[in-house]
């Protein structure tokens, strides 16, 4: 059912924080690329936005503030399509993006979209992106897609807040209580984004998970974690234990079609052993999958960080003294996290389509105390596992990439240079 037109609307629970503890050091930004076959058009990617975003009414929005949250309002400025002339993930500028909270750049043969976290998760901003990549094609090559043209088509969804929806009072998550091992070494210098993609081999990895009997994301999450054993926390010498932190889609445990924020995470959290090597902690971190990815644990989860938001303390509280009190305790609560690891699962494109595009990145932002982020999505034949960090040492990426071409997994590597 299509949204009714609002002035204005309410952000849902976990799209509340980001503008509190957002600034130029901690952008609160991902992104999502689509690499295709041919040099982008910056006219023909203008007029698909355009097009595209009058289907997505409900990203026509700009920031508000209230009196005691932020909040969205429609936003009729023109969005913005421009060459990209910085580093990924970056804070987006309300007053150089005539407010929007995504931005659209291009590069040569490859189409960005970044995205403030208080606008969607990456579940919709692939769906926003490929929608874009999907008009492109379509001005840009007429004749060839006349039988699929989808320029007209509305989309269907809804802004619902799924996390009150579907929350319940009654249950409790256990609370993040031991500080993470973080991440050591000189930054990059003026604020610098490194980016190491690695481009794997789907097939070969698919086998070597099913040897294991562990999934992609288990193999990956066990192997980050033997890379920062083996390239920092050893260096180091690590007293804390490393915790990895795993979003979770929210949509695949509820009924939710919400084009807003739908995700909980789970933590793996593992104390260091001298002894340990890749099969001990791949053994460990199924084990504690298997325990912490259930449906019940995913929602006390959930329900633990929804019943803190509609705290009624909480809610009453004016913006100005949120935005001291919520930044405080976020500085604290980052340091329960050694990194990130978000694996966004397989891009699909209509058929028709996929000889236009080689590939799609995914890329979300470090920051001051999470250092490294790493992300993951596939396409076709391909994984692409993403490292964005601030570090200037790359031995945890080298270790990372250079273990799986050991178990004959073929591995491209691609980066920004820096």
């Amino acid at each position: 059912m299509r949204v009714k037109n609002k002035s204005w609307r309410k952000l849902d629970n976990s799209a509340q924080i980001f503008p509190i503890i957002s600034n130029k050091k901690f952008s609160t930004v991902f992104r999502i690329s689509t690499v295709l076959n041919e040099k982008i058009s910056e006219d023909i990617l203008r007029k698909a936005l355009k097009i595209v975003l009058d289907n997505f009414e409900c990203f026509k929005v700009k920031l508000k503030k209230g009196f005691f949250w932020y909040y969205l309002e429609n936003n009729n400025e023109e969005p913005i399509v421009e060459k990209e002339n910085n580093y990924p993930c970056k804070y987006i500028n309300k007053y150089t993006n005539n407010g929007y909270l995504f931005k659209v750049t291009y590069f040569e043969n490859k189409i960005n979209l970044d995205v403030f976290h208080s606008l969607t998760d990456g579940n919709y901003a692939v769906r926003f992106l490929k929608e874009i990549v999907y008009t492109y094609l379509e001005i840009s090559h007429p004749n060839d897609l006349k039988d699929n043209i989808r320029i007209q088509r509305k989309v269907e969804y809804t802004v619902e807040d799924s996390y009150i929806e579907n929350y319940n009072k009654k249950l409790n998550g256990k609370p993040n209580t031991k500080r993470a091992f973080i991440l050591k070494g000189r930054n990059l210098p003026f604020d610098a984004i490194s980016v190491i993609h690695g481009i794997i081999d789907l097939k070969k990895l698919k086998e070597v998970v099913k040897e294991k009997n562990v999934t992609i994301t288990q193999y990956f999450t066990a192997l980050l974690i033997y890379s920062i054993y083996e390239a920092n926390y050893k260096k180091y010498n690590g007293k804390k234990p490393i915790k990895i932190c795993i979003p979770v889609d929210l949509r695949k445990y509820f009924n939710s079609k919400t084009i807003s924020n739908f995700f909980s995470y789970i933590t793996v959290e593992k104390k260091m052993d001298k002894n340990d090597n890749f099969d001990n902690i791949l053994k460990f971190v199924k084990e504690d999958f298997k325990r912490k990815l259930t449906e019940e644990e995913i929602k006390k989860t959930m329900s633990s960080n929804v019943k803190l938001g509609t705290n009624i303390l909480i809610k009453m509280m004016p913006l100005f003294i949120k935005k001291f009190t919520v930044k405080i305790s976020y500085v604290e609560i980052r340091k329960y996290t050694t990194a990130t690891l978000s694996n966004i699962g397989k891009i699909g494109i209509i058929s028709e389509y996929k000889k236009y595009i080689d590939n799609f990145l995914f890329l979300i932002a470090p920051e001051v105390v999470e250092k490294i982020k790493c992300s993951v999505c596939s396409y076709e034949n391909n994984v692409v596992f993403t490292f964005t960090s601030i570090l200037e040492d790359k031995n945890i990426q080298n270790t990372f990439f250079e273990y799986l071409k050991k178990q004959d997994i073929s591995v491209k590597i691609e980066s920004n240079g820096v």
